[in-house]
């Protein structure tokens, strides 16, 4: 992956994270998803005062490709921090939102954990979720 396409994915997530709803723990996300026809959907964190009906940044943009008809990914962007603050740490999908990429990707997704456009750690979804579940475990 190439640097110059690594950093537009960043600063895509970082437009999002602007966009996010997070009254409750003021920590906001924003994602951006590429898809294999190299279209990108963002998302950012959506809370709820209930909590469980919170929606991660991560899953706002796949479920926006998803229902779009977009079922293939070549990448995806995160990056978080406290509401006004600077990134000091990088920001790893959840579990749930692991497992929802899974369900589409596979372990070979790139993952751009980012604290900026020029500071961030490449890894892959298979070394995020080892032995994930997906659907060739239900074939």
């Amino acid at each position: 992956m190439e640097t110059k396409q690594i950093q537009e994915l960043i600063r895509a997530a970082l437009a999002a994270r602007g966009f996010a709803y997070a009254p409750y723990s003021r920590f906001k996300v924003g994602a951006a998803l590429r898809s294999t026809d190299g279209r990108v959907f963002t998302g950012c964190n959506v809370e709820n005062a209930a909590f469980t009906p919170t929606s991660c940044a991560e899953r706002t943009a796949l479920f926006k490709a998803v229902s779009e008809g977009v079922r293939e990914f070549d990448a995806i962007a995160i990056v978080g921090s406290l509401d006004g603050q600077t990134n000091t740490l990088v920001t790893a999908p959840c579990g749930v939102c692991r497992q929802a990429l899974f369900e589409f990707t596979g372990p070979a997704l790139p993952v751009i954990l980012a604290r900026s456009e020029d500071d961030y750690i490449l890894t892959t979804l298979g070394e995020l979720l080892p032995y994930g579940f997906g659907p060739q475990n239900l074939a």
